[in-house]
C-alpha cells in the first residue's frame, strides 16, 4: 500500500510518501517539504494571517497533486501546534479542507505525544522496556513515558523551538539576560510537571526525536545522516552543557555552519538546546537515544494497526 502523510507543522508542512503494510516498517518512497514558518505569520490577536492561509492551502493542493503523481491510496493529513494554537485554527482548517480534496485534522497535544510515543516503541521494540520519550516541535514539546505501546503518561507543552525563539529571542545573537530569563521559565515549567513522569520510575530507554534534537546530537559529535538511519545516535548530557556557552554566543550565521544544522532551523537551535538540557537535567539522564522515526510514522503506524 502506497500512503502520503501530509504533516502541517509549525516550521515545516511536509509530505511524506511511503510504501506500507501492518507488520512492515514503512518505507520512504518520496519526500517534499516547505519551511512555510505558520507560526511566523500570526498577527497580534494569534492569529494566521490570509497570507498565511493561502500559502498553507496552495501548498497542500501541490502535495495532493505530488501524492497523486507518486500513486497514493491515500493522504493522511494533520496539524500541530501552529494550527492547534490560532485564534482561527478553526477557520483555517476549514479553509484549506473547503479549497482542496484533503480532511485536514488538528491532533491534540496528547495525541502527538501518544502517536510519537508508539512509533518510538515500534523502532526499539519491546526488549526496550520502560520508555521516556521528548519531541521538541517548532511549537511544541510532547513527553510520554510507559511500558506499553500507549504511555501511561503524556504530556505536551509551549516549548517548541520556533515558538521560545520567537517570543523569547529576538536577534541573531541572543542577549544573555534573555536567556538567563528563558532557561528560568523552561525549567521551572518543566519541573513543574515531571513528578508526574518521574513517579513512573527510571526508564531503560531515554529516546529524543525530531528535528532539534538530531542537530544537536549531531553538533555534539553524533554520526551524520548520510550513515542512514540504522546507525546509534546520542545526545550526551556533559557535551550538550560544555557546548552551551558557546553556541550562546555564536550568531545565527555562525550556528548554520555546524554540522547537521541547516541554514534555517539554525535560528532555532539555541531555545532548543535550552528545552534539551533542562529535560536531561531534571530527568536526571546522562544521555537521550536518538530515534529517526517521530509523529508521522506514529500516524501511519495507527493507521495500519485500524485497517
Amino acid at each position: 500500500m502506497r500512503l502520503g502523510v501530509l504533516d502541517v507543522g509549525s516550521n515545516t508542512v511536509h509530505l511524506l510518501v511511503v510504501d506500507a503494510h501492518r507488520g512492515a516498517a514503512p518505507l520512504p518512497a518520496y519526500s517534499h517539504k516547505e519551511p512555510l514558518r505558520l507560526a511566523e505569520h500570526l498577527t497580534g490577536d494569534g492569529a494566521i494571517s490570509q497570507d498565511g492561509i493561502d500559502s498553507l492551502t496552495s501548498f497542500v493542493q501541490e502535495a495532493l497533486q505530488s501524492a497523486e503523481d507518486k500513486g497514493c491510496e491515500s493522504v493522511l493529513a494533520f496539524a500541530t501546534s501552529a494550527i492547534r494554537s490560532a485564534t482561527n485554527g478553526d477557520e483555517v482548517i476549514a479553509h484549506v479542507n473547503g479549497k482542496t480534496d484533503i480532511d485536514l485534522l488538528v491532533l491534540p497535544g496528547g495525541d502527538e505525544a501518544r502517536l510519537t510515543f508508539l512509533a518510538v516503541r515500534r523502532w526499539f521494540g519491546w526488549s526496550s522496556g520502560w520508555l521516556q520519550v521528548f519531541d521538541i516541535g517548532g511549537g511544541s514539546l510532547e513527553i510520554a513515558a510507559g511500558a506499553d505501546e500507549s504511555p501511561e503518561i503524556e504530556l505536551s507543552l509551549p516549548f517548541g523551538a520556533g515558538r521560545l525563539t520567537r517570543e523569547w529571542l529576538p536577534g541573531k545573537r541572543p542577549d544573555p539576560e534573555d536567556l538567563r530569563r528563558l532557561r528560568k521559565h523552561v525549567r521551572a515549567t518543566i519541573a513543574h510537571d515531571a513528578g508526574a513522569v518521574l513517579r513512573l520510575g527510571v526508564p531503560d530507554h531515554a529516546v529524543a526525536t525530531s528535528k532539534t534534537f538530531r542537530s544537536l546530537a549531531r553538533v555534539c559529535g553524533a554520526p551524520p545522516s548520510s550513515e542512514g538511519p540504522f546507525v546509534r545516535r546520542v545526545l550526551p548530557r556533559d557535551a550538550l552543557t560544555k557546548r552551551l556557552p558557546k553556541l550562546s554566543k555564536m550568531t545565527t550565521a555562525e550556528r548554520a555552519e555546524l554540522p547537521g544544522v541547516s541554514t534555517a532551523r539554525a535560528p532555532q537551535l539555541i531555545a532548543g538546546a535550552l528545552v534539551a538540557d533542562a529535560i536531561m537535567d531534571l530527568f536526571d539522564l546522562p544521555a537521550l537515544e536518538v530515534c529517526p522515526w517521530a509523529l508521522r510514522e506514529g500516524v501511519i503506524l495507527q493507521h495500519l494497526d485500524k485497517l
